[in-house]
């Protein structure tokens, strides 16, 4: 968030009761997983298209959600327009797990893990984080809902210059532990923001970041400093977005418009917009100077919802307009044991005009047999070794732009 809530968000967050298990779940759904630098549920990958959601004013009982009823408003009318998921800043309660899940919307559970002082020397402060992670976690542990938790969100730049970056890392180590200890099953992330990105925390699922770049140019630059940070891990743009209220409602179109369409881009697996609507609490007041949301207070849409809408729909790419047409050359010799599978994989291609041609390089070993099973052309060819396989499926190729795969490998469904 931007710097002027950092510096509102000073103190405890309130401790929030765990709650029991709802009897029934709306439907089944598997966890997700990492695979590369993507999430996958089951067999299909899943691109985060999502916004953040709350915190609101708290009620009776210190969950900061508004009543059931409004949840479900809020969730229908996400769904209506493609979001898939929503980010929190702390624990749910199961009922608002169970909306998600009935609306089709996955759960980034904030865990709150951070401070906006010297926590770290005051061990009352120290035992509460935990405590919370604790009971944050079980709140949500083995919700099929749940997407990933975030243990912890943007702990200040001064706070961990004051302890240096290893103590810091220590302590976000010691929040992951204390989390998976009580739902192992799950994926976990800090959200963290450029003026701490050297913080090094190899052990987490993925990496978040909230970035509010206002030029194009360096928002692109920088996402290719984000995915060398990332690795081989998935990249999660968690806070993106534009104030409204000083910018103006079509600056904020505009600028939504390319940070999700750079963010997809450039390979993030996902991104949550900050926010779902301009209604918003913070220490015991609402936040009436800000207006990033894709809503009014009153849930009416902004240009930017219809926007995002369209800009989620075109994810991972759009289909409008005509793609050049791609040959896909596999050059074979001998590979009865993977080339199966790099066939199947090229089935599940997402791409509207593509051929695959399989050179099969004078094997004795049934691979053309194999490769005739599925919807490709076969050219069977004395054993000349792989340049000359290259060559024959270039010269036999029909496409505009030609991609030479190796029969053991398996395509991403974006790999085109």
């Amino acid at each position: 968030m931007k710097n002027n809530a950092r510096i509102a968000k000073v103190g405890f967050a309130p401790r929030l009761a765990p709650q029991p298990a709802s009897e029934s779940p709306a439907y089944d759904w598997v966890r997700p997983e990492v695979r590369g630098k993507f999430l996958w549920i089951g067999e299909k990958k899943f691109y985060v298209r999502g916004v953040t959601y709350g915190p609101f004013e708290p009620d009776s009982s210190g969950d900061t959600y508004p009543a059931p009823a409004k949840v479900k408003q809020d969730f229908s009318l996400m769904s209506a327009h493609g979001i898939n998921a929503i980010r929190t800043y702390n624990a749910p309660p199961r009922w608002l797990l169970d909306l998600a899940q009935e609306h089709g919307l996955r759960v980034l559970v904030g865990l709150q893990g951070e401070r906006h002082f010297a926590f770290l020397d005051d061990s009352k402060a120290v035992s509460n984080i935990k405590n919370q992670i604790v009971t944050g976690t079980r709140r949500a542990a083995g919700h099929p809902a749940v997407l990933c938790y975030t243990v912890a969100n943007e702990i200040p730049a001064h706070i961990v210059r004051w302890y240096g970056a290893r103590r810091i890392e220590r302590f976000i180590r010691d929040l992951y532990g204390i989390a998976r200890n009580e739902d192992p099953e799950s994926l976990f992330t800090y959200a963290n923001y450029p003026t701490t990105e050297y913080l090094d925390l190899p052990f987490l699922d993925l990496l978040c970041f909230n970035v509010f770049l206002e030029s194009q140019p360096r928002f692109e630059a920088y996402l290719v400093r984000l995915q060398n940070l990332a690795g081989d891990r998935p990249l999660i743009m968690s806070e993106i977005g534009l104030d409204s209220r000083r910018n103006g409602e079509l600056l904020q179109v505009q600028t939504l418009n390319w940070q999700i369409g750079t963010s997809f881009a450039m390979g993030a697996a996902g991104v949550f917009v900050f926010s779902w609507t301009d209604e918003w609490h913070n220490r015991g007041d609402h936040v009436q100077d800000w207006d990033f949301g894709v809503t009014n207070r009153d849930r009416a849409a902004k240009p930017a919802l219809k926007v995002v809408s369209n800009a989620f729909a075109d994810i991972p790419f759009s289909f409008r307009g005509a793609w050049p047409r791609v040959s896909v050359v596999v050059c074979s010799f001998n590979g009865s044991r993977t080339i199966r599978q790099c066939l199947q994989g090229l089935e599940e291609l997402r791409y509207p005009n593509f051929e695959v041609i399989v050179i099969d390089d004078g094997s004795t070993d049934g691979t053309g047999k194999i490769a005739r099973e599925y919807d490709v052309r076969v050219i069977h060819t004395p054993n000349r070794g792989l340049s000359s396989a290259r060559n024959t499926g270039l010269a036999t190729a029909t496409g505009e732009i030609i991609a030479y795969l190796d029969d053991d490998a398996c395509p991403d469904p974006d790999w085109l």
